[in-house]
């Protein structure tokens, strides 16, 4: 049974109430923190910890925060990013629902860090009834004492505050965030000036995820070289996996980045294996806008060796046999799955939120949506599928933001592990509305080269 640092209490009956949360050890982190640590020595044991982003970037936090600027009587921020909107990831609101006072004392701990007296967390517009959950916590931290004026005695003041956004996924990049939460449109800033030296209402500004800094907590409790024990190399500690698509037990999963991706899906710990008896075609492991891996590249590298549920080993090979973990969004699809009609669906979806402010995301989404759309329905062309890898290659890198890379990538993954299931259906038109391509050969090993000899 695999450890857990963030859901180890999260069935305990209650433990979204302050008092069921600290009679089982909730905010000792933060006293902790505030009467023995200090600013830098929770900086420290961050570092050591090694933690990375959980939002998608997996960007070391610790190196984040000690990026902050610190001029002489500019407020400071913290933000956290609770704008989870990207397709197959549920991991975020989770944690919020049933145990926001431990995304609450992260927050205290980490702006206590910083030094910001002011936190913020913006909330996607569709978790319309999260907002009362965190209100009513950061009622009851601020009525304890974890919150206001001069907290515990330290002279650290903090005040928390829950901004709804209004359902625009362009606002989960950091700086469309700071825009909206200023009350402008949501378009990405160029960058830099980066907000940890310009952000929020032009002052240094943290954005961090919220799995991020939940995990703030559980490093503090045990220190940042225990926290190292939980995982692989740079991939340290555990991480939140939002698991869907074809699978016996979806849900969100607390795993130590030390197993193997054929265990995640398969262990009845876990996934529960492939629903209905099905064989496994293929998967996107970290949310919509990482490359989609066939049966083959998922379970083991290029090289032939076991694929973990890591950052490194999903990213081995990079984009031509590898993905990324990303959000943790892992979309599992069984061999009845259409690999057209899925990238169909992503392609609709970043369309839809492209904000617009550049020409080669505002306009490719569209294009490629309506490529798509032909060789779905079709009416495509084999040039079609030429023509689809042209305008991804013409997005990805030249857009403000990541929304551009974010649409290109999965459109030049599907095209390039599945290349076979394009022109299947650009071929055989009318059977393509009736039946799926089916498995065929994506789940067949690939053959390993030989290492060579040495003499």
């Amino acid at each position: 049974m695999g450890r857990k640092l963030l859901l180890e209490k999260a069935h305990i009956e209650g433990i979204r109430y302050y008092d069921t949360y600290r009679s089982n050890g909730g905010y000792a982190a933060a006293e902790k923190a505030l009467k023995s640590m200090g600013p830098e020595g929770v900086l420290e044991e961050v570092k050591k910890s090694g933690l990375r982003g959980r939002g998608g970037a997996g960007f070391p936090t610790g190196m984040k925060w000690s990026f902050i600027a610190k001029p002489e009587g500019v407020p400071r921020y913290l933000v956290c990013n609770a704008d989870e909107s990207e397709p197959g990831t549920f991991k975020d609101r989770y944690l919020m629902e049933f145990i926001p006072h431990l995304l609450i004392e992260g927050l205290l701990i980490s702006s206590f860090t910083l030094g910001a007296n002011a936190a913020y967390i913006y909330i996607r517009g569709e978790y319309a009834w999260i907002p009362d959950i965190l209100e009513q916590a950061i009622a009851e931290a601020k009525n304890k004492g974890w919150l206001g004026k001069n907290i515990l005695g330290t002279g650290f003041d903090l005040e928390i505050y829950v901004q709804r956004g209004a359902g625009a996924y362009i606002c989960g990049e950091e700086t469309a965030l700071l825009e909206s939460l200023e009350g402008k449109r949501g378009n990405p800033r160029i960058k830099p000036p980066f907000p940890a030296v310009k952000g929020l209402w032009g002052c240094p500004t943290v954005v961090n995820n919220v799995e991020t800094l939940a995990a703030v907590v559980p490093i503090v409790n045990i220190g940042g070289d225990e926290y190292i024990k939980y995982g692989i190399g740079k991939s340290t500690g555990t991480k939140l996996i939002s698991a869907c698509g074809n699978i016996n037990k979806p849900g969100v999963y607390e795993i130590e980045m030390n197993i193997s991706v054929e265990e995640f899906i398969y262990s009845d710990e876990y996934c529960g294996g492939i629903k209905n008896g099905k064989r496994l075609k293929a998967c996107i492991p970290g949310g919509s806008s990482v490359p989609v891996l066939p049966a083959n590249l998922l379970l083991k590298t290029a090289k032939g060796e076991t694929r973990m549920m890591t950052y490194e080993s999903l990213n081995d090979g990079g984009f031509a046999t590898g993905s990324m973990l990303g959000s943790g969004g892992f979309i599992v699809m069984d061999e009845d799955q259409c690999i057209v009609r899925n990238t169909l669906t992503f392609a609709r979806f970043y369309h839809h939120e492209s904000c617009g402010q550049c020409s080669p995301c505002r306009e490719g989404t569209g294009w490629m949506k309506k490529v798509l759309h032909n060789i779905e329905y079709g009416k495509g062309k084999m040039s079609d599928i030429d023509l689809l890898w042209d305008i991804q290659r013409k997005i990805e890198g030249n857009t403000i933001c990541p929304l551009g890379d974010a649409a290109a990538w999965p459109v030049a993954a599907a095209i390039r592990h599945f290349r076979d299931e394009f022109e299947w259906h650009v071929k055989n038109p009318d059977e393509a509305l009736t039946r799926n391509f089916g498995l065929a050969h994506y789940a067949d090993p690939i053959p390993v080269p030989e290492p060579a000899a040495t003499v």
